[in-house]
């Protein structure tokens, strides 16, 4: 049976986060991923401060990246602004014991899938020679996204671990507005049967024709479905609820845990 461990995503500001991580410890949760969507807003005192109190409580921490990110630009200036926010929250995701930085990493544009797969992935096998040099101790994850626009598929990501040895981000609720609803969390599963380890983020979506439009509140059901597919693996799962209610959704992800045994 597969561990899992769930966690919010957001940690709040500097001068509250080590408050916050007691509390998520105190409601039995595992995990939170510190959403540096629009900045890293820590230095690195407080990043170290911050990954001991984690370490402490057994929070699992991951970092998500700012969302003005896109490895395949047209513009060479916007793609090297976005190898160094990367890079930025690799070294202090390094600092804060940070398992997995998640981004997206881009759009297709008016490139075509095939030309925007290579280039995306030479950036990323770029940022992780910077990895490597620095001796962090971080993995890339990019994620699987919810817009038909938007580079970040299932088999684009698998084939990115395959040919850059990069981790990943399975995100159930972007696949479901990506697939227009149509795939199943079964489905989902079984593309990433071969990994034993799973960073996964999960929340009610709401999406159209083009797929995503936006988070909202975890349904139950669709939560309790997704267990049910998750609970018969093998290994362990972080999985991070990005609903506009995370706490209070990620708490009873634990509960649904407990009542399945």
């Amino acid at each position: 049976m597969m561990k899992i461990i769930f966690g919010p995503a957001g940690l709040g500001g500097a001068d509250e986060a080590i408050k916050n991580l007691e509390g998520f410890h105190k409601l039995g949760l595992g995990a939170c991923e510190i959403a540096f969507t629009y900045g890293i807003y820590l230095n690195e005192k407080q990043a170290i401060e911050i990954g001991k109190s984690a370490e402490k409580n057994k929070i699992n921490i991951s970092i998500h990246a700012p969302y003005w990110i896109n490895l395949n630009s047209d513009e060479k200036i916007k793609v090297e602004q976005s190898k160094n926010r990367i890079i930025a929250c690799c070294k202090i995701g390094h600092l804060l014991g940070a398992q997995k930085i998640v981004f997206h990493p881009g759009y297709y544009g008016k490139r075509t899938k095939e030309e925007s797969y290579e280039n995306i992935k030479k950036e990323i096998i770029l940022i992780q020679e910077e990895i490597k040099i620095n001796k962090w101790n971080v993995k890339l994850a990019p994620e699987t996204t919810g817009r038909l626009n938007v580079f970040g598929s299932i088999e684009e990501i698998l084939n990115l671990v395959k040919d850059t040895k990069c981790s990943f981000t399975i995100d159930f609720a972007h696949l479901l507005a990506r697939s227009n609803g149509k795939m199943s969390f079964e489905e989902m599963s079984k593309a990433f049967a071969n990994f034993k380890e799973l960073h996964c983020h999960f929340s009610g979506i709401e999406y159209g024709e083009k797929g995503e439009k936006r988070h909202i509140s975890t349904k139950r059901e669709q939560l309790k479905e997704l267990l049910k597919v998750l609970i018969k693996r093998e290994g362990r799962a972080v999985i991070i609820n990005e609903s506009p209610n995370p706490v209070e959704d990620s708490v009873f992800g634990t509960e649904l845990l407990e009542e399945n045994g």
